[in-house]
């Protein structure tokens, strides 16, 4: 996507919309650094003075991070997102799993009686990618792989504000996995009998299913919480 030069009115107004809309429709991917503040006033036309207080005013609403010496990064897709990330870095870890739990455990039961057939292939794929992820040993990998599964039993709810609700959540949560992974070490926690269940239409057992495997996450990071206390 190329930005447009500005017109006169309103500049910083105007410049807000169209960075966020480079980071909205991801043509500037999560957590990585936007062009700097020279090279986004030559392609927009406009000061360097206004450029910053769009970059200001978009850090503040939690979309950007201006990092000392390094540069500027997108850190969310959305204000909602930003507030959120916010909010939660202030959270234990033990409270967002439990948000988790409550998101994850209903979109199971949802999918189980609204899935289509591509939400069912796109579940078994997810499903296939996360057990190759875990089995390559890479956390990095698996947390990605273990995400976009719950991210394709949330699009298989088909409730738009779930969906956009667990987009604005997902940074959090891949923190919120990396940790439990960590805690978790060689324990692997299967989400077969979640696909099972929502592929079976079944919403009690998808909901079951996903409890879970939610409190076996839960119970391990308290464990291991209490080891290190």
């Amino acid at each position: 996507m190329s930005l447009r030069t500005a017109q006169r009115a309103s500049l910083v107004d105007q410049v807000i919309d169209q960075l966020k809309e480079q980071i909205t429709s991801n043509s500037w991917k999560m957590n990585t650094k936007i062009p700097t503040e020279t090279v986004l006033a030559e392609q927009l036309g406009v000061g360097r003075n206004t450029v910053r207080e769009a970059v200001r005013a978009l850090t503040h609403a939690g979309l950007l991070e201006c990092r000392q010496g390094d540069g500027t990064y997108v850190r969310a897709t959305s204000e909602l997102s930003g507030a959120m990330l916010r909010r939660l870095r202030a959270a234990e870890q033990l409270e967002i799993l439990e948000v988790r739990r409550a998101l994850e455990v209903e979109a199971a039961r949802l999918a189980a009686t609204r899935r289509t057939e591509a939400d069912i292939a796109h579940i078994e794929a997810a499903l296939a990618n996360r057990e190759q992820a875990w089995e390559s040993g890479e956390p990095t990998a698996f947390v990605e792989a273990d995400l976009a599964f719950h991210v394709a039993v949330v699009q298989a709810t088909h409730n738009l504000v779930l969906i956009d609700l667990y987009e604005d959540f997902s940074a959090a949560l891949r923190a919120s996995i990396t940790a439990a992974g960590t805690s978790l070490n060689s324990t692997y926690i299967p989400h077969d009998a979640i696909a099972r269940a929502i592929t079976a239409g079944d919403a009690a057992a998808a909901e079951r299913a996903g409890h879970a495997c939610m409190e076996h996450i839960l119970i391990a990071l308290t464990e291991a919480q209490e080891l290190t206390s």
